[in-house]
């Protein structure tokens, strides 16, 4: 048996056929006061809430830097399975998190190791942008986390 082709016309059940156009024209109106009511019905709790969303708490603990989560170990807020980005509260993520704010963003290590010497502020040796920079970690050579500091610095 082949399916029916929508395109051309839909045929249902005792033979008879309804042009696709006709039918889904009636679907659409269908679904149209179907969710016209449920709104008015407060039936439609998910897209209210997605018109009108609750005033989120953030929390004041501070995030983990580095955090480990699914086995990769993050050294910023990262935004995997969210649409905006958050942060762990421990080390070895165990399921305490927080959207993250404008003042998350991790912290340079000093000293740290690079190039086998020891550097103890934001340094620019190395970048070829000529703009300061800092490690994520003790040992850049070893880890290779950075971010770039204030360009004031």
């Amino acid at each position: 048996m082949n399916a029916p082709n929508f395109s051309e016309h839909l045929e249902i059940e005792g033979g008879e056929e309804m042009l696709s156009s006709t039918f889904l024209e009636v679907m659409r109106n269908l679904v149209g006061w179907v969710s016209l009511a449920g709104c008015m019905c407060g039936l439609n709790a998910e897209l209210i809430a997605h018109l009108h969303p609750p005033a989120q708490v953030i929390s004041s603990e501070p995030c983990v830097f580095p955090f480990t989560y699914q086995g990769v170990t993050h050294y910023s807020c990262i935004s995997i399975h969210s649409d905006f980005h958050w942060c762990s509260f421990d080390k070895e993520f165990q399921g305490r998190w927080r959207y993250c704010t404008r003042l998350d963003p991790p912290k340079c290590v000093f000293p740290f190791l690079f190039r086998k010497n020891v550097i103890h502020n934001c340094t620019k040796e190395g970048y070829i942008l000529n703009r300061s920079w800092c490690s994520l970690t003790a040992n850049y050579d070893q880890d290779g986390k950075w971010k770039q500091c204030s360009p004031k610095k």
